[in-house]
């Protein structure tokens, strides 16, 4: 965990807080992909959970596995296609008939040209256009994606796809973790995958740079909140497979951390005050992830300048 949380800090740090990276080496991006597992957990219904065990291993993938075949959300790192084909191999001999994208990040669309043989790819429009366009952060930069790994339809309020018996809606969310933001809802099954809009392991990232917002992040959790039944199966972006009551106190938690540091800049403390007051103090300890609590003051610190 500790060589897998530096190496995403020294990645994002920057893009999450405009922290100054000039000395950080660009070569610090070599990921060891060589121990990572491909887990396969039945989460309800038609569907099953892909999580990577060890090392670096990129965001949840939620697969519908039935007669019609098989339709995933997300497809981690490119480097570990191989590994989840011979996985979802192992549920099902069809192949991968749709593939839908929570968000741009490499770590969840990354693999999308090693589906597209058989795969048609579904996502937001600003999905596509980050894609298109390329994007850089401070240590990497990512050059536009090559034809196959671009979505071929786009929307930009939802779309439903009625497959293996149920309908799959996917909503777009206002803006949180980047502006491409997808929860995808398995309606049958009762399972909603939540993309990077809710993870478990402490404080998120933004994107700020992509358009996220944290105050956005909490009106998305809100919106989809009212419209998934009460006891529906949750597959965050990362982490264990969780329930709504989980993904309320997530939202709970960071409309309180925002209300902490909004207070403390009307009464006129800066950024680098508030660092210093430790406000976060109260979730650092439930903390496992890259974002630090200092990084996320200055996350929320941005966001409500702008």
């Amino acid at each position: 965990m500790e060589r897998k949380a530096c190496t995403l800090t020294a990645l994002f740090a920057g893009a999450v807080a405009a922290q100054d990276l000039s000395k950080v080496p660009a070569t610090i991006w070599k990921p060891d992909f060589s121990n990572v597992e491909i887990k396969t957990t039945k989460v309800a219904g038609n569907i099953w959970m892909l999580e990577g065990v060890g090392g670096i291993s990129g965001g949840n993938i939620a697969a519908s596995v039935g007669e019609d075949g098989v339709a995933i959300v997300d497809d981690k790192f490119a480097e570990l296609s191989p590994r989840i084909h011979a996985e979802l191999a192992k549920l099902s001999p069809k192949p991968v008939r749709f593939l839908i994208n929570t968000h741009w990040h490499f770590d969840h669309a990354g693999g999308n040209a090693r589906f597209a043989d058989s795969a048609a790819i579904l996502a937001h429009a600003n999905v596509r256009k980050r894609l298109l366009e390329g994007q850089k952060l401070p240590t990497r930069e990512f050059p536009p994606a090559e034809p196959a790994a671009l979505p071929i339809l786009t929307f930009e309020d939802g779309v439903s796809l009625f497959w293996n018996g149920e309908e799959v809606r996917a909503i777009h969310l206002r803006p949180g973790h980047t502006d491409g933001d997808v929860a995808v809802w398995f309606t049958k099954s009762n399972v909603v995958h939540l993309g990077d809009d809710f993870v478990t392991y402490g404080f998120p990232f933004i994107d700020l740079q992509s358009g996220g917002s944290v105050r956005g992040m909490i009106a998305a959790l809100d919106s989809i909140l009212v419209q998934i039944p009460k006891n529906a199966r949750i597959i965050p972006g990362h982490g264990p497979i969780s329930t709504v009551e989980d993904v309320r106190k997530f939202r709970a938690a960071l409309e309180e951390m925002v209300a902490i540091v909004e207070k403390a800049r009307k009464t006129g403390r800066t950024l680098e005050q508030m660092k210093q007051d430790n406000l976060l103090a109260p979730w650092a300890p439930a903390n496992k992830g890259f974002v630090t609590p200092e990084l996320f003051i200055a996350v929320i610190d941005q966001d409500l300048a702008r």
